[in-house]
């Protein structure tokens, strides 16, 4: 049972980030309504599992009953979006990255020093994945999806990925210091 002194806390925590993300990210400015918010959800959602509604750029972290925390998000393009329940199974920070065949496949141009090696790009600030992420399994299998940083802050609230569901640094570091392996992801 959450305690009121915890409540008031993760309230203050969350009408916090904002700021630290504005701060965070060279400037740019997120419109409001994709910055972290306290929100009411329905109540018999269970706690804790992460709900993405991908048309509306909105994740949900249930983390306790007819409540969640929401984050703006970016999202897949037509025809590359994840769709379906998962299960969070590894978290990384500063995560190492390498596009998928696929992703060289389609944009050669964008993913051509990829091809024909088996380079991985390090961590660090210049990586697509960003700060922290959060990789999907469903039965055990990694889907390749992920729910990641961005070096792209202004895809937030934008379908543009390859697939996956991008944060801003700031708030995905604050989604991974609240969820655990083998939350239930829910992508509609």
């Amino acid at each position: 049972m959450i305690s009121r002194r915890h409540f008031i806390a993760a309230a203050a925590a969350s009408t916090a980030l904002p700021a630290a993300a504005e701060a965070q990210s060279g400037g740019f400015q997120i419109q409001p309504i994709y910055r972290p918010q306290r929100v009411r959800i329905k109540q018999d959602l269970g706690a804790p599992q992460i709900l993405i509604l991908p048309r509306a750029h909105f994740l949900y972290y249930v983390d306790q009953p007819g409540s969640a925390l929401r984050y703006g998000v970016g999202v897949g393009r037509a025809g590359l979006e994840f769709q379906g329940q998962a299960v969070i199974q590894v978290k990384k920070e500063w995560p190492t990255w390498r596009p998928t065949d696929e992703m060289i496949e389609r944009e050669p141009e964008t993913y051509g020093r990829f091809k024909g090696n088996d380079y991985v790009q390090p961590g660090g600030p210049d990586n697509p994945l960003g700060a922290r992420a959060l990789y999907l399994f469903q039965n055990g299998r990694d889907t390749f999806y992920r729910i990641h940083g961005t070096t792209q802050p202004q895809s937030i609230g934008r379908s543009v990925s390859n697939g996956c569901i991008r944060m801003l640094n700031e708030h995905v570091i604050d989604l991974y210091n609240r969820v655990e392996i083998g939350t239930r992801v829910t992508v509609l």
